[in-house]
């Protein structure tokens, strides 16, 4: 899945990657719930060195993540559209693309459920996927 590209709903903010995925996974985390509006996010952790914004820029926040780190949120100011994430744990080695900022979102192939512990009962997951309660090595 070399050369991904994505962007905003508005055409402001535009980023590739050149390199493959190291995972995709659906996260059910109460941060992903939140920024993505839905049950979970749609994320693609990608290398940092391979990801790279080409136009515009984007509007940051930063929160701590259920893991209990800093993570950095980017989105479109303009229009809204959540694009992607910097873990704080990975200090710039990864950047976490939202599937649905994809041009071609159907190249998306989620492989587990992570944070299964705060989905919603509402939230049908795939029976299918393997499942998580947290993430490897995180406390709790």
């Amino acid at each position: 899945m070399p050369g991904l590209t994505g962007g905003c709903a508005c055409g402001a903010i535009r980023y590739e990657c050149s390199a493959p995925p190291l995972f995709a996974v659906n996260c059910h985390c109460r941060d992903c719930q939140r920024e993505s509006g839905s049950a979970y996010g749609a994320i693609l952790g990608v290398p940092g060195n391979a990801f790279t914004v080409t136009r515009g820029t984007p509007t940051t926040y930063t929160v701590t993540a259920d893991s209990g780190r800093p993570t950095t949120r980017a989105f479109c100011g303009d229009c809204g559209t959540p694009l992607y994430g910097v873990p704080g744990s990975a200090a710039g080695a990864m950047a976490t693309i939202r599937a649905a900022s994809l041009d071609d979102p159907g190249l998306f192939r989620p492989t587990q459920d992570i944070y299964t512990s705060s989905a919603q009962p509402w939230d049908h997951m795939d029976p299918a996927l393997p499942k998580a309660r947290k993430l490897p090595g995180v406390p709790g």
